[in-house]
């Protein structure tokens, strides 16, 4: 089968991912996704943008807007998506290993951001809670006591009392 949409998608399968140095949980990670070691983390940054706009760039072409054999057209985008989801997959296999690195190396550090982040949530919380009281006090305040009788049978006597005598017909 030829290249779909004019050899943009030529694709030759990655080899083996060479041997990386560190921890000894590391290559368990990078082996979960096939070549991720392979590229430098600028490279793979760029490797993620290009293979992003590529399938903007397939669904934008004038064989997809034409439409000309569409089971081509779909084989493709389906191969344009797969390598954009093979990259990012590598790229997140990439920060879990620097993240790895760091929770190793400075396990201060890490523990500095979990409470930055549960400071912020709390943060967001009150906050939220704050606009929650002010609704309340709001509320409260235009309530008018006499208006809300106590118990339902009271309830019923004073919205029975307000409502209008029938006119009588002649």
């Amino acid at each position: 089968m030829a290249a779909p949409l004019g050899g943009m998608f030529t694709r030759q399968p990655p080899g083996p991912p060479p041997p990386s140095p560190g921890l000894p949980g590391q290559a368990s990670l990078l082996q979960a996704v096939p070549g991720a070691s392979r590229s430098s983390n600028s490279m793979l940054v760029d490797e993620l943008e290009s293979s992003f706009e590529a399938c903007f760039a397939s669904l934008m072409s004038q064989d997809y807007v034409n439409g000309t054999d569409q089971e081509e057209i779909r084989t493709g985008v389906d191969q344009c998506i797969q390598k954009f989801l093979d990259v990012a997959r590598q790229t997140e296999c990439f920060f879990l290993q620097k993240r790895l690195h760091l929770s190793v190396q400075k396990p201060e550090q890490v523990i500095k951001e979990d409470v930055s982040e549960l400071r912020n949530e709390l943060q967001r919380k009150d906050a939220l809670v704050q606009k929650h009281l002010t609704k309340l006090r709001h509320w409260k305040q235009h309530k008018k006591p006499a208006e809300v009788p106590q118990g339902s049978l009271a309830y019923l006597e004073q919205a029975s009392a307000n409502i209008p005598a029938p006119m009588k017909q002649t």
